[in-house]
């Protein structure tokens, strides 16, 4: 359906050109990993214990589903990880960025036991932690020459923040590899507001927009991915359009019901969801006020639309986020809406969703370039049965205002509709 026009009202596209990749290449891991033994070098180790997901998938580029079992890789001074598995993870282990490992069957593990080798006898499950540490003494690291990615009640170091500052300050690969993901997203919202303008119906729910958006925008992103059924492809892809949401439901920000309403003439929609590709993207939201608005939906719609705007030249180089935070809730509160402001204007966005920083009053982080916000000062009036909420990607810059990733505009004509 395009008979509304959308893509014709798109903003230009940022100076960001979208990777070819679908996924960051091995060198790019590699070459993170040796900033890591670096940086554990400085502080006189040898050895990093990766143990947190997002710092394995960062450091080593596995993707693996991590549960209540344990996954760890051991970053030496050279070479390719030694990793502490499960047996369900071998092949996915084994088949990426492989130097040695140790396997245990499953959690709890009992020691010695393995089914898939004939031994299947009970006993008292091992610690899986004490164990791990045991094999990296043996390999020649011990207290003062290991450190461990995120604290805990041990004798070793922590490197956790050199691990979560490599993840916060993106590189152009990263931002290339969002931009792919955006220009799904922008493709998205351009079907969105299509289908809204060109096939309405009375009785059309947010459910059926909601399942035809997702039924494109796989349709889109799949053949990209070239997937033959093997790992290691199609990692990170995330098409999560659950959020879109009509009527009285948007009035919450984060709403505990299943999303099943009509998209009616005089409500609104919320356009919201993530789509992420090797773990890159992220949120994009466009709120639809349906005509007639009320005087009240366009006023909270434009403070909050105003708010972005503030949010986005705001975010430089050299300013902390509390800075920024401070301005965007005094506007709001200037503009006479802080009874419907429920929650910080933004948070950062990485692989795992929600990262640091936080755009709040209480984070005093100085903005780096590299560094890609959401942009999210909304405003919720649950009585009234409606909300507005933004957001998109910011990225600071060297100089100047953020770079905004999508080319969604955050005009009236995009988002104020005649059904």
């Amino acid at each position: 359906m395009t008979g509304a026009g959308s893509r014709a009202l798109l903003l230009d596209p940022p100076p960001v050109e979208p990777s070819p990749a679908t996924r960051l290449p091995l060198a790019w891991h590699q070459a993170r990993a040796g900033e890591l033994r670096a940086a554990a070098a400085e502080r006189g180790a040898r050895a990093v214990l990766l143990t947190d997901p997002w710092n394995i998938v960062h450091f080593t580029g596995l993707w693996a589903a991590t549960t209540e079992r344990p996954l760890y890789a051991l970053i030496e001074p050279d070479g390719a990880p030694f990793w502490f598995y499960p047996r369900l993870d071998r092949d996915l282990v084994q088949s990426w960025w492989y130097g040695d490992g140790a396997e245990y069957f499953d959690y709890p593990h009992v020691d010695g036991q393995h089914p898939n080798e004939g031994t299947a006898a009970r006993g008292p499950a091992v610690d899986l932690w004490e164990w791990a540490l045991r094999l990296c003494a043996a390999r020649g690291h011990g207290a003062g020459d290991l450190l461990i990615d995120r604290p805990r009640e041990t004798p070793f170091g922590s490197i956790g923040d050199v691990c979560l500052r490599s993840r916060m300050l993106k590189t152009p690969e990263e931002l290339a590899l969002a931009r792919r993901a955006y220009a799904y997203f922008d493709d998205v919202h351009v079907f969105c507001r299509d289908t809204l303008l060109d096939g309405f119906h009375d009785g059309m729910t947010d459910f059926e927009l909601r399942s035809a958006m997702i039924d494109m925008a796989t349709r889109r992103i799949v053949p990209d991915l070239e997937l033959d059924g093997g790992p290691h492809r199609g990692v990170g892809v995330s098409i999560d359009l659950g959020w879109v949401r009509a009527g009285r439901v948007t009035g919450y920000p984060h709403p505990n019901q299943f999303r099943y309403a009509e998209i009616t003439r005089g409500g609104t929609l919320q356009a919201s969801g993530v789509i992420r590709v090797g773990g890159y993207g992220g949120e994009c939201y466009r709120p639809f006020m349906i005509a007639p608005r009320t005087a009240h939906m366009e006023r909270l719609w434009t403070v909050a639309r105003d708010s972005c705007l503030l949010q986005q030249d705001e975010l430089r180089a050299g300013v902390s986020c509390g800075e920024v935070a401070e301005k965007i809730h005094r506007f709001q509160i200037d503009a006479g809406v802080r009874d419907f402001v429920y929650h910080r204007p933004a948070h950062g966005q990485g692989p795992e969703g929600h990262q640091p920083p936080w755009l709040a009053l209480g984070d005093d982080t100085v903005l780096e370039p590299g560094m890609c916000l959401s942009v999210e000062p909304g405003l919720y009036d649950p009585r009234a049965g409606f909300s507005v909420n933004f957001s998109d990607m910011f990225v600071v810059q060297d100089s100047g205002p953020a770079l905004q990733l999508s080319r969604v505009p955050w005009t009236t004509e995009w988002c104020w509709l005649t059904l």
